[in-house]
């Protein structure tokens, strides 16, 4: 049986003549964060909306929990909690009264289900502020309570913590870990904040104008991020030499008369500085480089970063 819970081949999505989503083969594993990193515009949001049967696909196939997805499914749907769009809360109602009508609506008669939600989102389950009183977080919060209150073994998050502040973002940040590392959930999420990924997801996907451009675990992409040591120093060229001559020094690049860099791991920093100063070279500064996952994302979509 296969171990991913999600799996599409060649999802396409159409709107006229524009394409919105282009033969999209994603993979997501059981057990792990599913981080889909894109701009604005870039078809995160159709593509969880095919998945979740929102929307139809113009052509190819989705398989969720190793069967094929034909559409909204009681039997499916009830395995999977998703936030797309902010739902429709009332607002002179408190959080758990609005949390109280979904869960009739949805069949969920003990009231545990929905103070294990508030607990683990952080908010209080006794608590009588009115909805409209709420802040952008709390709102946010409450949201991902309803989408896991039935306690579903697939999270599907669009944009979870956008709009919010530093410190909203990181409790979001903290019980979705908690939620995948300790009870167990599968999550995909999507964002445009490239920090906020990395610090989060275990694989990543990077969708541009429709189109997944890399799929890979953050891990690997990690390996893939460039690593270099700039060195600063009164003579870059018979200080390359020197490294060349006495250390066997690989891929140096001399950028001008006082500055060289180097991509050779094996480099030992201490004894190139220890030989450049006997050499009476002075050495102004030796710093190492290390690509971020904003410089990987520019370089496979050939364009700007994002924030």
């Amino acid at each position: 049986m296969s171990s991913y819970i999600i799996e599409t081949h060649g999802l396409t999505r159409r709107y006229g003549d524009q394409v919105s989503v282009s033969n999209l083969n994603l993979h997501v594993q059981k057990g792990r964060i599913y981080g889909l990193l894109g701009r604005n515009g870039a078809g995160k949001t159709t593509t969880m909306r095919m998945l979740l049967g929102l929307t139809a696909p113009t052509s190819g196939t989705i398989q969720l929990f190793g069967h094929p997805f034909k559409g909204p499914q009681k039997e499916s749907l009830s395995r999977i909690g998703s936030l797309i769009e902010s739902p429709g809360f009332y607002p002179n109602l408190t959080g758990i009264e609005n949390l109280n009508i979904f869960a009739r609506l949805r069949g969920l008669k003990d009231s545990r289900w929905i103070k294990q939600a508030l607990e683990l989102v952080n908010l209080p389950y006794s608590d009588k502020k009115l909805y409209a009183h709420y802040s952008l977080g709390m709102k946010q919060r409450l949201a991902i309570a309803l989408a896991i209150m039935h306690d579903p073994e697939l999270l599907i998050l669009d944009e979870p913590v956008n709009g919010l502040d530093p410190i909203g973002i990181a409790q979001v940040r903290t019980f979705i870990r908690t939620l995948c590392h300790e009870k167990r959930k599968t999550i995909l999420i999507s964002s445009h904040i490239l920090s906020e990924i990395s610090l989060l997801a275990d694989d990543i996907g990077i969708i541009d104008h429709g189109i997944l451009l890399e799929e890979e675990s953050l891990a690997n992409l990690e390996k893939k991020n460039t690593r270099y040591l700039r060195i600063t120093v009164s003579n870059a060229p018979a200080a390359a030499l020197l490294l060349e001559d006495k250390l066997n020094a690989q891929a140096l690049s001399i950028i001008d008369g006082h500055t060289l860099t180097t991509e050779d791991p094996r480099l030992d920093t201490g004894e190139a500085v220890r030989l450049m100063v006997e050499a009476g070279l002075t050495v102004q500064d030796v710093h190492l480089y290390e690509d971020t996952l904003e410089d990987y994302f520019k370089k496979i979509t050939g364009g700007e970063g994002i924030a």
